[in-house]
């Protein structure tokens, strides 16, 4: 059955690590294998740790997988933000941070040749409604104390005019399937082991640690949980982080119409562009059309909307590739990097990129493996799992979780169609319909095989909705996703949807 729709990156990607058999002792067990997870494993191995790589699908075939996959310390309006709620010092670490994670990435490519299309670019936080210069202008000046070598423009290499634009040098692109797939082999052997298709589903800590899969144990003396959103809700970090959904596409354009720096705008939908290499001349990416997911009754629509902004801005008529993804966002805007518990050393934990996850992965991982290999990193405070954030969070923790509290109980009591509306299903449709006390999310699938699932998200409890456009169930509470017959593609649920034998 065909599961989410395939990136770009993910086209022709292909590995065949193991299936996890019996027990396997290691020094550190990292599960999730995307950036995050795939350089903490090489890193460890590096310095001498055995490792085992644990992957619930195959390598990069989460979230890695379905970035855009952009390597940039221009997160958008973030510099001004970060002076305000942390200080200028903060701010200086948070650029040095990401700005060592990409130069940390262009040293491993170039260590090891790893053929992952890396490219140098200049990033562009951009607008095109003049109204919106004075915040570029601002933002320019955060990013200068924050110690960036960051220019006020209104040159770039997009066919369209932008009213202002903040520019800087030395960032950079690549292939992420390529660049992780590469790191994994570089981790397998020599006692350490690559696992895929291998879920986990739990986690004792203690000394060893033991990481439990339907497989098979991993026993280790650490644990690093790199699944985006821990699938284990001890560190409560669900509570802390939300998930929002966004959208890309690509197509072929031609080699002089590409352009090649790479761009977020800040206006209103929220436009990601750049380009990268294809088999014949360049392949634009555009991404944007962010929302909480499971909340959107027409998601082909988003689809839509980049289309046309492909066609109008650069008279390309066709996608070849679409793709959506759920990113974390962080109650202060900072990732939580450390300790799963406070009290507990052996188990750690990094979430909540706020769609920047090939720099923040990367530095994340150096934290880690700092961390279990006993050596200082200066950044660790700063990204510190469970600092004190309530003073500057605490309205944002009220809100997103009073959603996903309001989400629950909205979702339960709302009316929804009937056992008609199953029957009606046509080839390629699903919908929640109430049967009786159950709520059953039902799909027919393109052969006519009607699947009837629980509605019922195994993480919590929440009722997933339907994405038409993406043909997969989606939870509005905390973003786990499941494909249309119930198999569970990305956490922090650890179980596939209850089949229901009738409706």
């Amino acid at each position: 059955m065909r599961r989410l729709n395939r990136p770009l990156w993910l086209d022709g990607a292909d590995t065949d690590y193991p299936v996890a058999s019996g027990a396997i002792e290691v020094d550190v067990a990292v599960v999730g294998a995307g950036i995050t997870g795939t350089t903490a494993a090489y890193l460890l191995k590096q310095a001498g740790k055995s490792v085992a790589l644990l992957e619930s699908d195959r390598i990069c075939a989460g979230a890695t997988g379905y970035t855009s996959a952009k390597l940039t310390v221009g997160h958008s309006l973030v510099y001004r933000e970060l002076i305000e709620s942390f200080g200028v010092e903060a701010a200086r670490r948070y650029a040095r941070s990401n700005q060592q994670a990409i130069e940390r990435v262009a040293a491993i490519v170039e260590k090891h040749s790893l053929d992952c299309d890396f490219e140098r670019a200049a990033n562009f936080v951009y607008t095109e409604s003049s109204n919106s210069t004075r915040a570029i202008a601002v933002e320019v000046d955060a990013a200068l104390r924050a110690g960036l070598d960051a220019h006020l423009t209104t040159e770039t290499d997009l066919p369209y005019p932008v009213a202002a634009a903040i520019r800087v040098d030395q960032q950079a692109q690549f292939h992420p399937w390529k660049y992780v797939a590469g790191l994994a082999a570089l981790v397998s052997g020599d006692g350490s082991h690559v696992l895929e298709r291998t879920r986990a589903t739990g986690v004792r800590t203690g000394d060893p640690c033991t990481v439990e899969t339907a497989t098979g144990t991993v026993r280790a003396s650490y644990v690093v949980i790199a699944t985006q959103l821990p699938f284990t809700d001890r560190g409560l970090f669900f509570t802390k982080a939300h998930p929002l959904k966004s959208y890309a596409i690509a197509a072929p354009i031609a080699e002089e119409q590409a352009p090649r720096g790479m761009y977020i705008s800040i206006d209103q939908p929220t436009r990601s562009v750049r380009s990268t290499q294809g088999v014949n001349g360049r392949i634009l990416i555009v991404g944007g059309e962010s929302h909480h997911p499971g909340e959107d009754r027409n998601p082909a629509a988003r689809y839509g909307k980049l289309e046309r902004f492909l066609e109008d801005r650069f008279g390309v008529d066709a996608a070849e590739w679409k793709w959506s993804t759920h990113d974390y966002i962080p109650l202060d805007g900072l990732p939580y990097i450390g300790r799963l518990r406070r009290s507990d050393e052996r188990v750690l934990v990094a979430t909540g990129y706020a769609k920047w996850g090939m720099t923040k992965g990367t530095l994340a991982a150096e934290i880690l493996a700092d961390a279990i290999l006993g050596r200082p990193n200066e950044n660790a405070a700063l990204y510190d799992a469970h600092r004190r954030q309530l003073r500057r969070s605490a309205l944002a923790f009220v809100k997103e979780n009073s959603r996903v509290g309001l989400a629950f109980f909205r979702d339960r009591a709302r009316p929804t169609h009937g056992r008609e509306t199953i029957d009606a299903l046509k080839p390629g449709e699903g919908t929640v319909a109430r049967v009786g006390r159950k709520q059953v999310g039902a799909y027919r699938d393109d052969a006519g095989a009607l699947h009837l699932l629980s509605a019922r998200c195994t993480h919590l409890g929440c009722i997933v909705g339907w994405n038409a456009a993406d043909r997969a169930w989606e939870c509005p509470c905390h973003g786990s996703r499941f494909a249309a017959d119930g198999t569970l593609v990305q956490g922090p649920a650890t179980a596939d949807l209850a089949k229901e034998l009738q409706a």
